[in-house]
């Protein structure tokens, strides 16, 4: 049996089987010109809105920078009020939570704390910046010093070296120069004498270009006199 010819005018009377994509596309927006047109409304929405957030962020941001300098001047005073200080970089974050400067503000307060010896307030400050930064942030190992100077400074030499010594065995932290200094000293200061040596050689023999070689130098050779 011979194979029927199809003729070119019997495909023209199928034109739904041989549109081009662009030719559907064209139908498709077409046929649901209403949906497209609420969706660009939907776009052009979304872009005000967009824009008045980040022009809103960036007055934020302004005013919270503003105040900030302000609460950190007062520190410089020679005599500063440590509880209006901490009053004003308390009001950044009161007023201006939103700014990114307002991120700074625990920490400055823990410091304004630990000065006025309230060391449970200025260890929670510490711990509440740390739970907001990065893993691997480099300001999660600074904080853990001043953590330890904390307990240090309260009497606790034994969470401070507890403290300390995890430190010590995090590789990538970039104080450790700092952390070995302040852990010999702690171990000094609690008269553990052959602990605080060790800290010391092991410093001596890590950073042997340290502007902190002389000083340490200095305290092991009273151990050895």
């Amino acid at each position: 049996m011979a194979k029927q010819k199809i003729k070119r005018k019997d495909l023209i009377k199928k034109p739904d089987e041989f549109l081009t994509f662009t030719e559907r596309a064209i139908n498709y927006i077409r046929d649901r010109s209403k949906y497209f047109e609420y969706a660009g409304m939907v776009i052009a929405a979304a872009a005000v809105v967009y824009l008045g957030a980040t022009t809103y962020l960036n007055y934020v941001n302004k005013q919270g920078q503003g105040a900030y300098n302000a609460a950190y001047a007062d520190t410089m005073a020679e005599k500063p009020d440590l509880g209006k200080t901490v009053a004003l970089f308390e009001k950044v974050t009161d007023d201006y939570g939103l700014s990114k400067v307002s991120r700074l503000v625990s920490p400055q307060v823990g410091y304004l704390k630990y000065r006025e010896k309230k060391y449970d307030e200025a260890v929670a400050c510490y711990e509440t910046y740390m739970k907001k930064l990065p893993h691997k942030s480099p300001y999660r190992s600074l904080s853990q010093l001043a953590i330890a100077a904390v307990y240090e400074e309260k009497g606790e030499p034994d969470r401070a070296i507890k403290i300390l010594n995890d430190l010590k065995s995090h590789p990538d932290n970039v104080f450790m120069e700092e952390t070995l200094l302040s852990l010999a000293r702690v171990y000094r200061l609690s008269k553990q004498d052959d602990k605080a040596k060790e800290i010391y050689k092991e410093f001596i023999d890590r950073f042997k270009t340290s502007p902190f070689l002389p000083m340490a130098k200095a305290y092991l050779d009273q151990y050895a006199s």
